[in-house]
C-alpha cells in the first residue's frame, strides 16, 4: 500500500519499478532477510499523518524540554567520561567550512589544510605519551583498544590468548571479547584487589605465558586509581615475548610518567578530555601510539599523515602515508576496516592542546588531582562512607573515584541526590553484581576542573543529609 513516508510508494509506480526489475514483487528484495525476522503487518509508527516543520520543532521541544540538565552544578557521572569545560574557541575553529565538511583527504594536493591539522594532533599526542608515531584517529578509545589487541596478535603470529586486567573499563573488555570472539583467541581477565585497588603483579605474572599475544591494562584504571606496579605489567609481558598495552587519560599524562616512559608497545587513549563535550556519549575519537618499530609500524591500523618537502625543497607538504594497510589498497587483507576515521574531533583536540600549551595542560591536570584529594578527604570523614570503596587512602587516584555507603543504598542517594541538583554514576552493581558482590553499594564520582569547590561541598553537604536521615 502507498505510504506517505514513502517516496515513489503509489501502486502505479511500483508497478512500473516491479517490471523494470524483473522481479514478481518487492518482497524478492529481502529473499535475503530470513522470514522469521520480518514484519509482517505495518508498524504503528509516527503520528497518523506528516508534520509540518512547525509542528515538529514544537514536539522536539517538549521531548527535549523533559531532559535534566546539570550545569550548576555540573555532573559528577563518571565511568570513562566525565564532564570538562570546552572553550568556545574550539567550537567555533571546528564549525569552519574546511574542517567540518572535509572529507578523508585522500588528495593531498587539495588538502593540505586539513592533513596538517591532523599531522599536529598526531605530534602532539606522540609528545604527550612519549611515543614516536600516532595514529589519525579511531573511532574511540574502546574500538581503539580491540583494534589495538588484534594489532598486536598480528605481531605476535600463532599465539592464542590475550591478558585483559579486570580493573579496566568492563565495557573495554566487552568491546574486546566481541571483537576477538571470531577468532578462537582467549580473553584472561585476572581480578583486582579491593584494597589495592588494581591487579597484584604477582596474581598476574602467573597467568602470563608464551601463547600470550598481549597484556593489556588502564593508567588511571577504571576506578581513577593509579596502579604503583605498571612497569611490572610491562616486563611480565616482556618476559613472556607479549606485547605490553596501556590506554591512558591523556589529560593525567601531564603530571604522570606516559606510557612510553614504561616500555609499553602500544599506547592507546580517547581525545574526550581535550575539548570534546559529552555529546550524550559521542562523538569522539580514539587513537593508537607506538615506538618506531618497523613490524609494529607495519600493523598499526587507522591512517598516517607524514611531513615531507616539495620537489624544489623550498616548502614542506604533507601527505597520507603508508597506505597499504588502508582497505581502499588491500580491500579484505587490510589491517583494519576503518572507511572514514573522527578527524573533526582529532582536530578540535588539537586546537585544545595548542591553546593550553604544555604548562596550561600541566596545571589543568594538577587542579584535578587536586579537586580529587580535596573530595576523597572531605566524603573520608563522613560516617556511613567508604571512600574509596576500591583502593585505599594511600592510593593515588586521578578524577574519578568510588564510593561506597553502609548504610541506605546508593540508589536511593543517587535519587537524592538528583533531587538536588547533583548527578553521580554510574553504580558498579551494573558491572559487578555477581563478580564483587562487595560492590553492589556502591557508585563512581567523577571532579574535574569544571567543579568549583562550593559545587564539591555542596554535593558533600546532601550526601551528609541523606546519611543522616537514615539513609
Amino acid at each position: 500500500m502507498p505510504h506517505y513516508w514513502v517516496p515513489n510508494s503509489s501502486k502505479e509506480i511500483l508497478k512500473y519499478l516491479i517490471n523494470e526489475l524483473n522481479i514478481e514483487n518487492i518482497d524478492e528484495l529481502f529473499r535475503d532477510i530470513p522470514n522469521e525476522l520480518r514484519v509482517k503487518n505495518n508498524v504503528n509508527v509516527g503520528f497518523g499523518k506528516p508534520l509540518t516543520e512547525y509542528e515538529v520543532k514544537r514536539l522536539f521541544y517538549r521531548i527535549v524540554s523533559k531532559n535534566r540538565v546539570y550545569k550548576d552544578p555540573p555532573p559528577f557521572l563518571g565511568g570513562g567520561f566525565c564532564y570538562h569545560h570546552v572553550p568556545s574557541v574550539v567550537k567555533y575553529i571546528i564549525e569552519r567550512g574546511e574542517f567540518l565538511t572535509s572529507y578523508t583527504p585522500y588528495q593531498a594536493e587539495i588538502n593540505q589544510g586539513v592533513l596538517q591539522a591532523l599531522f599536529e594532533f598526531q605530534s602532539l599526542i606522540a609528545e604527550l605519551y612519549d611515543v614516536d608515531v600516532v595514529n589519525a584517529s579511531m573511532y574511540n578509545g574502546s574500538t581503539a583498544v580491540a583494534e589495538a589487541i588484534r594489532m598486536a596478535l598480528r605481531v605476535k603470529k600463532g599465539r592464542s590468548k590475550v591478558v585483559v586486567l579486570g580493573d579496566s573499563h568492563p565495557e573495554v573488555i566487552e568491546t574486546v571479547r566481541t571483537w576477538v570472539s571470531t577468532l578462537g583467541i582467549k580473553v584472561i581477565t585476572p581480578k583486582f584487589r579491593i584494597d589495592k585497588g588494581f591487579v597484584d603483579s604477582e596474581e598476574l605474572k602467573n597467568l602470563v605465558d608464551r601463547e600470550v599475544a598481549a597484556v593489556y591494562f588502564e593508567y588511571p584504571n577504571f576506578f581513577g586509581v593509579v596502579s604503583n606496579e605498571i612497569k611490572d605489567y610491562v616486563e611480565i609481558a616482556h618476559e613472556a615475548g607479549a606485547l605490553a598495552i596501556a590506554y591512558s587519560n591523556p589529560i593525567a599524562l601531564p603530571i604522570l610518567k606516559p606510557p612510553g616512559s614504561f616500555g609499553v608497545d602500544i599506547a592507546v587513549g580517547d581525545v574526550q578530555p581535550l575539548g570534546i563535550g559529552l555529546n550524550f556519549g559521542g562523538p569522539t575519537a580514539g587513537f593508537i601510539g607506538i615506538p618506531y618499530r618497523r613490524e609494529l609500524l607495519r600493523q598499526l591500523p587507522g591512517r598516517l599523515v607524514g611531513a615531507t618537502l616539495t620537489e624544489d625543497g623550498k616548502e614542506i607538504g604533507y601527505t597520507l602515508i603508508l597506505q597499504t594497510r588502508e582497505q581502499h589498497i588491500r580491500r579484505e587483507r587490510a589491517t583494519s576496516n576503518i572507511t572514514t576515521n573522527s578527524a573533526l574531533m582529532a582536530i578540535a583536540a588539537a586546537i585544545y592542546m595548542s591553546l593550553l600549551g604544555r604548562k596550561g595542560l600541566r596545571k589543568l591536570a594538577e587542579a584535578i588531582a587536586g579537586r580529587t584529594e580535596y573530595l576523597i578527604s572531605r566524603l573520608s570523614k563522613v560516617p556511613n562512607l567508604n571512600v574509596p570503596a576500591v583502593g585505599s587512602r594511600d592510593s593515588i587516584l586521578f578524577r574519578e573515584l568510588t564510593v561506597g555507603v553502609t548504610r541506605g543504598s546508593i540508589a536511593k542517594l543517587r535519587e537524592y541526590l538528583r533531587s538536588k541538583g547533583y548527578a553521580i554514576g554510574p553504580e558498579l552493581s551494573r558491572f559487578y553484581r555477581d563478580s564483587e558482590p562487595k560492590l553492589s553499594n556502591c557508585s563512581l564520582v567523577c571532579v574535574t576542573e569544571a567543579h568549583s569547590k562550593e559545587d564539591i561541598d555542596g554535593l558533600i553537604n546532601s550526601i551528609k543529609e541523606f546519611l543522616s536521615k537514615g539513609g
